[in-house]
C-alpha cells in the first residue's frame, strides 16, 4: 500500500449503544535513547487513547522520564515502567481506570528480567483489559512467557482485551502463533498502513504486534507510515522499532 493510498483510520469515539472506538498504539521506544522530539511527534500524530510501550526507562529517575513523555504527548501514566521491567501503559483522559497491576515474570539466569504492565479501563460503556509485553530473545523462555501472558490476561476477568508488544519473533514462530491462536492478530484481521516493524531503516520483518480478544472488532492496524504528521524521518529517528497503531471497536459491557 502506498502512502497516497493510506485510508483514514477511524477516530476515537463512544457510540450511542455504549460501545467505543479506541485507538491503541504499541511502541518499543528503546528507553528514550533516540530522538525524543521525533518520538513525541509520532505519538501525538497517532492520537492514541492507549499507548502500550516496551523498553520504557527503567533506571535512574525512570518515573521522571516516563512522566515527561506522557506530558509531552498529552497522556498520563497508567502503569508499568521499571516495576514491570520495561513495559509501560499510557492513556488519555478519556479512559476511566478500574485496576492496574505490574507483573514480573520468572527470571531465567543470564537473561533479562521481563514483565507485564496490565490494567482494566473503561471507555464509555466498554470495559477493556490492557497488557503491554516484551518477550524474551530466547525461544524456550519466549514460549513460556507467551503462555504466562495468556494466563494473566485470563485472570483480568474482562470480556474484552488488547495486548501489544515486542514479540521478538515473526508470525510463523511458535510463540507468535500461540498468541494468534487465542487472540486476533490485528494486522492479519484488518491490514492498514505498513506491515513490517523492524528495522526503521530497512523494514523487513514483523516482530511487534497488537492482538485483541475475539469479541473486539478490528477497524485497521499497521505501521502508521503516511499518517498525517508522521514523517519517515521521524520514524527512523524515534526508535529502533516502528510503532503499530490499531483502531478497535470495543462492545459495551
Amino acid at each position: 500500500m502506498s502512502v497516497n493510498d493510506l485510508p483514514a483510520l477511524p477516530d476515537s469515539r463512544t457510540e450511542p449503544d455504549g460501545s467505543a472506538v479506541v485507538r491503541v498504539l504499541g511502541y518499543n521506544i528503546r528507553s528514550l535513547r533516540d530522538d525524543e522530539d521525533a518520538l513525541v511527534r509520532v505519538v501525538r500524530a497517532c492520537e492514541p487513547d492507549l499507548v502500550l510501550v516496551q523498553e520504557a526507562p527503567r533506571f535512574f529517575r525512570w518515573r521522571k522520564h516516563a512522566a515527561r513523555l506522557a506530558a509531552a504527548t498529552d497522556l498520563v501514566m497508567l502503569s508499568g515502567g521499571a516495576t514491570a521491567a520495561g513495559p509501560l501503559l499510557l492513556c488519555s483522559l478519556r479512559a476511566t481506570v478500574e485496576h492496574t497491576e505490574d507483573i514480573l515474570l520468572p527470571l531465567t539466569p543470564g537473561q533479562h528480567r521481563r514483565g507485564l504492565a496490565t490494567a482494566v479501563v473503561r471507555f464509555g460503556g466498554a470495559r477493556l483489559g490492557v497488557v503491554s509485553c516484551h518477550l524474551s530473545l530466547t525461544s524456550a523462555e519466549r514460549f513460556d512467557q507467551a503462555r504466562m501472558l495468556l494466563d494473566h490476561l485470563a485472570a483480568l476477568d474482562v470480556p474484552h482485551a488488547v495486548v501489544a508488544g515486542d514479540i521478538n519473533e515473526r508470525p510463523e514462530g511458535r510463540s507468535f502463533r500461540m498468541l494468534a491462536g487465542e487472540l486476533q492478530d490485528c494486522w492479519a484481521a484488518k491490514p492498514w498502513g505498513d506491515e513490517h516493524t523492524s528495522t526503521p531503516a530497512d523494514p523487513h520483518q514483523r516482530i511487534d504486534a497488537v492482538f485483541a480478544t475475539p469479541g473486539v472488532e478490528v477497524l485497521g492496524c499497521g505501521v502508521p507510515r503516511g499518517l498525517p504528521g508522521v514523517s519517515p524521518e521521524d520514524l527512523r529517528a524515534a526508535s529502533d522499532h516502528l510503532p503499530v497503531l490499531a483502531a478497535l471497536r470495543v462492545p459495551a459491557a
